[in-house]
């Protein structure tokens, strides 16, 4: 089964063609202004250069949050508009479960990604790496970093991945002390994206376009300012 990937949701933004779970290529790129010009330059460019249509994907998979509420809408977007023209599945994955994924292919136990949600908050989960897959220990959400850093266990090695480790690194030292971990790996996450969303589509829990709904956790400062 062929599935095309998209991330937008921070400013790493990146595009990914699977084969299954097997990664056929990848375009990555640090550019958070720019993710609406260049993402259908860079489908078009990654399925050119595997020889395929978009007609020839099998199915969708799209980072739908937490993140960035622009860049989810504008991954969101051109993953509909792809699955409205072919009627091909979409598979909704979340931002936080992509980036766990990274550590735990290296081996990591437990891991807790972190993106930054401004106000004192962040976007944070705590998975733990399981036989049948990820478990989350601490359930995905937006959080107070405080409030979130304090249930974190304080005995247990927790890798964590994400770009809210920089704003939230001292914070997170006074918390968790010598038992954190920081992931090395890049913070591109299209193929994890795909990864998991092949696992949806083969399960059955795809989605049509019309279905494709985004995860944000929290209303938008446009929609808090409407409510005010």
């Amino acid at each position: 089964m062929r599935i095309l990937a998209v991330d937008t949701t921070t400013p790493s933004g990146s595009v990914a063609l699977l084969d299954n779970e097997r990664l056929l290529g990848e375009f990555c790129l640090e550019s958070p202004a720019t993710h609406s010009a260049r993402l259908f330059r860079a489908i078009d460019a990654l399925l050119e250069a595997a020889g395929l249509g978009v007609g020839q994907v099998d199915g969708f998979a799209v980072a739908a949050g937490p993140g960035s509420f622009t860049g989810i809408r504008i991954g969101l977007g051109a993953v509909k508009s792809l699955a409205f023209a072919s009627g091909k599945p979409v598979a909704p994955v979340s931002t936080l479960l992509a980036l766990a994924m990274k550590p735990v292919a290296e081996g990591a136990r437990l891991v807790c990604p972190l993106l930054d949600a401004k106000k004192e908050e962040i976007y944070a989960a705590l998975f733990e790496r399981r036989r049948a897959g990820l478990e989350e220990l601490i359930a995905q959400g937006v959080y107070s970093s405080d409030a979130f850093f304090a249930r974190l266990p304080a005995r247990r090695v927790i890798t964590f991945i994400g770009g809210g480790l920089e704003a939230y690194r001292e914070k997170l030292a006074s918390h968790v002390r010598d038992k954190a971990r920081i992931s090395g790996r890049s913070p591109f996450i299209a193929a994890e994206v795909g990864r998991a969303g092949f696992r949806l589509i083969r399960e059955g829990q795809g989605v049509s376009a019309a279905g494709l709904e985004p995860v944000y956790f929290r209303r938008s400062q446009a929609e808090e300012k409407s409510r005010a």
